[in-house]
């Protein structure tokens, strides 16, 4: 790695080292992901430690007050831009750089290291792309994805509704033919980027049957900001992630040229649910990132907070809590992997996916609770500490940060109870009976 960290002068030869890294990926990809290994490979190792380090010096001095001001990281999506760090998916024919879901995989985790909140507005960004770069025709690949190559521009997934979110078929927003145009009716919520984004994928009701099943009933759109009749609502303040920009984005009467539909009528829901199983895995592995770092904060604390003469992560108590977060990490992070995997293999990864995203943010939420907690168990431990406050308290600590920001990482792409409820539903054993 000594040629690649020294060749690092600037954005534009680490983006150079980057797109060359891509390139040399995308010709092995069919040698290298053969089977399983637990170590990156050399292309692998390099764009992780990019990754790392735009993580390290462009994202974790600025996180807290991007957190603070909610302000959206316009900056530093520019240069993850300029460094090819994001649009992981356009195919290189259209600017991108193609990279697997494994080395995406790679990009998050660091990116959840740094910061949840920064690092949302860059995976949704993918999670946009998706349906464009799986469902579109050469034109709209060119027009869409092929912009967001040259500029540093986010786009938006625009399915959740007020009265439904992981239940896609209840969807009421509906677009309807006239001439050349849809007319496209409704009002979706929640949606990340809506505020910043170019354009939207846009999932509406075709077949106005309230009978009609989903996969004929749902059309996929591309919709440009600036069409009218395209309405964001007012930034949404969240109790974490506040960096991330989240509304309410109304449609009255938008013109949607034919030429917008992917692939055609009928096919939204497919379309939409595989673009979920392709950037599950993304998002399971920023809240990956999020649990290492609160566990590199918690040990680092616990090492150097001492009572009775020793470090606290010396007692029991502490160590068994420390040691239950480095498994719990380990096991995701792996599960994230094996999620990724198959889908670089060209299979259904519902199942993995449904598993990494559910648990991911669940050990998220219990690691980031027990970073906070190992603070407040070293007061108990010496209450006649000379140390007045309590630190899991102090806004000035990281920890409640991550205490904050995990709270977000169990809704985005669905709750968990949902995911579990897809991963039962498609487990092998269960496929098997059927």
């Amino acid at each position: 790695m000594a040629h690649f960290v020294k060749s690092i002068v600037g954005p534009s030869s680490l983006h150079r080292c980057f797109m060359l890294t891509s390139r040399r990926f995308a010709s092995k990809s069919s040698q290298s992901s053969a089977g399983f290994s637990f170590e990156p490979n050399a292309e692998q190792l390099e764009i992780q430690l990019l990754a790392r380090k735009f993580a390290r010096e462009e994202i974790l001095p600025v996180a807290a007050q991007y957190d603070k001001t909610g302000e959206f990281p316009w900056d530093i999506i520019k240069k993850a831009h300029g460094l090819g760090l994001i649009n992981h998916h356009i195919p290189q024919e259209f600017g991108g750089s193609e990279i697997g879901s494994l080395e995406s995989v790679l990009i998050f985790e660091e990116f959840g290291y740094g910061c949840c909140g920064i690092a949302t507005p860059m995976d949704v960004n993918n999670l946009g792309q998706i349906p464009v770069v799986v469902a579109g025709n050469k034109e709209q690949k060119k027009k869409y994805l092929g912009r967001m190559a040259e500029e540093p521009l986010v786009c938006s997934y625009a399915v959740t509704e007020p009265g439904g979110g992981s239940d896609v078929a209840s969807l009421k927003t509906k677009a309807e033919k006239k001439g050349d145009h849809y007319v496209l009716n409704g009002q979706k919520m929640w949606i990340t980027n809506a505020g910043h984004a170019n354009w939207y994928f846009v999932l509406a009701r075709t077949n106005l049957d309230p009978k009609a099943p989903p996969h004929k009933s749902l059309t996929g759109f591309i919709v440009d900001r600036d069409t009218p009749g395209v309405i964001p609502g007012r930034k949404e303040i969240n109790m974490g992630q506040r960096a991330s920009d989240t509304r309410g984005v109304t449609f009255e009467d938008v013109l949607v040229p034919k030429e917008n539909v992917l692939i055609g009528e009928g096919a939204g829901f497919k379309i939409a649910m595989g673009a979920f199983d392709r950037t599950r895995p993304t998002v399971a592995s920023t809240s990956v990132g999020l649990a290492q770092r609160a566990l590199d904060e918690a040990t680092k604390y616990a090492m150097e907070r001492y009572t009775f003469g020793v470090p606290i992560a010396k007692h029991q108590l502490i160590m068994n809590m420390l040691a239950e977060m480095a498994i719990n990490v380990e096991v995701v992070r792996l599960a994230c992997i094996r999620a990724a995997w198959e889908s670089d293999q060209g299979r259904r990864n519902t199942y993995y996916a449904s598993i990494a995203k559910a648990m991911a943010a669940d050990v998220a939420n219990k690691c980031a609770t027990d970073a906070v907690q190992v603070s407040r168990i070293s007061i108990c431990l010496y209450s006649c500490s000379r140390w007045k406050g309590n630190y899991g308290n102090d806004i000035n600590i990281s920890c409640p940060c991550h205490y904050y920001q995990r709270l977000i990482s169990t809704r985005i792409q669905s709750f968990c109870f949902c995911r579990f409820l897809v991963a039962m539903d498609t487990t092998p054993s269960t496929q098997l009976k059927s």
